[in-house]
């Protein structure tokens, strides 16, 4: 099966700054692809290359199993763009700027109506087909963005955090509509920072860092390539440093930290971590509360991979 997107060996360079530096990424048809890497890391130049929107040094683009270039206006018209930032006019209702962007597209005005009443009933925005985006909540106004973007049909689509600074019910509604989209046969590029997200309706996920491909695969293979196995936690009374020194010195233990009453214990890949703790604890009289422990999530396999610092 041919994929959907085929980058090779791609190279920008700003003067000095190696802005993607050899990077490949494949992506099939109907998958929903999570493109994930901290501020600065590469993935908006690796996106607006691909789009053909910005010149790069060296490398290969194939869309659709064909050469991508500047030119390959028959390409671009089978692909739809979801920036972050609202991008619509203030100056024209919800309808309008649908009907705007999906012309830019598809010029028969009769199939234009009909994909623009499809998009408007996707997203949901059949009550405010009239108002102005002004007059819209953040959420609805999210969902206007994504319906100029999907309006033509597009066979390959990208979303840029879609979901940034809108409520849980908008939430849930727009990672609801991008999975229907993948239902009816579109493929997704997906970027975000909410890692909760991206587990949920991604098939494969990369992480990059300074134009660099980390690590790549499905959620359950990243989580694998992490040293941690579980997060333990327990409710305590009082516990003597000693006692937290001999946690840290069990087997499988990789770290130990005590805040707020709750002793949480990092822990590699074991059936007996949570005996091991408990019983050490029970040894030391430490009074006990509630105990659990969780797998790993990709936020951990994000900060182990990509660290912990502060990025700008």
């Amino acid at each position: 099966m041919t994929d959907i997107v085929h980058v090779e060996n791609l190279v920008k360079r700003y003067d000095d700054l190696i802005a993607l530096d050899h990077f490949n990424l494949n992506i099939a048809p109907g998958e929903i692809f999570g493109l994930l890497g901290p501020n600065g890391s590469g993935k908006t130049t690796s996106i607006n290359c691909i789009l053909q929107l910005l010149a790069y040094d060296k490398g290969a683009i194939e869309l659709f199993g064909e050469p991508m270039t500047p030119a390959r206006y028959d390409l671009k018209r089978r692909i739809g763009v979801v920036p972050q930032q609202v991008a619509v006019f203030d100056e024209l209702t919800v309808r309008e700027n649908i009907d705007y962007f999906c012309s830019l597209y598809v010029n028969d005005r009769k199939r234009r109506r009909a994909l623009v009443d499809e998009a408007i009933d996707f997203v949901g925005l059949g009550d405010f087909a009239k108002f102005r985006p002004g007059k819209l909540s953040g959420g609805l106004a999210r969902r206007l963005n994504i319906a100029c973007g999907i309006a033509h049909k597009p066979e390959l689509i990208f979303f840029d955090e879609p979901t940034v600074a809108v409520d849980p019910q908008s939430r849930n509604a727009i990672l609801e509509g991008i999975c229907r989209l993948r239902d009816e046969g579109a493929t997704v590029v997906y970027t975000s920072h909410y890692m909760e997200e991206v587990e949920q309706i991604c098939s494969r996920i990369m992480i990059m860092d300074g134009g660099r491909v980390l690590a790549q695969g499905t959620n359950d293979e990243l989580k694998r390539m992490i040293q941690m196995g579980e997060r333990v936690t327990v409710e305590v009374g009082a516990v003597e440093l000693a006692t937290v020194e001999r946690l840290r010195a069990l087997e499988h233990v990789l770290s130990v930290e005590l805040s707020g009453g709750e002793l949480i214990c990092t822990c590699e890949a074991s059936p007996h971590n949570l005996v091991d703790i408990l019983d050490t604890l029970r040894a030391a009289d430490v009074a006990l509360g509630r105990v659990w422990s969780e797998p790993p999530t990709l936020n951990d396999v994000f900060l182990e991979i990509t660290g912990r610092e502060l990025r700008d």
